[in-house]
């Protein structure tokens, strides 16, 4: 492979990576175990729906 050939490794991703490790400060802050919890949350409620029904 010639030296001026781009491979395409990391060099295509490189904006994308830029893009999202910027955060901003007035986005909706959600803390991680509060997604998990509200998941399995919700599968509880729907096995719980599908049991009665």
């Amino acid at each position: 492979m010639d030296k001026g050939q781009n491979s395409g490794g990391l060099m295509s991703s490189a904006g994308l990576v830029r893009y999202f490790d910027s955060e901003d400060s007035r986005a909706i802050q959600i803390d991680p175990k509060t997604v998990i919890a509200t998941g399995v949350m919700i599968g509880v409620l729907v096995q719980l729906l599908t049991f009665v029904s």
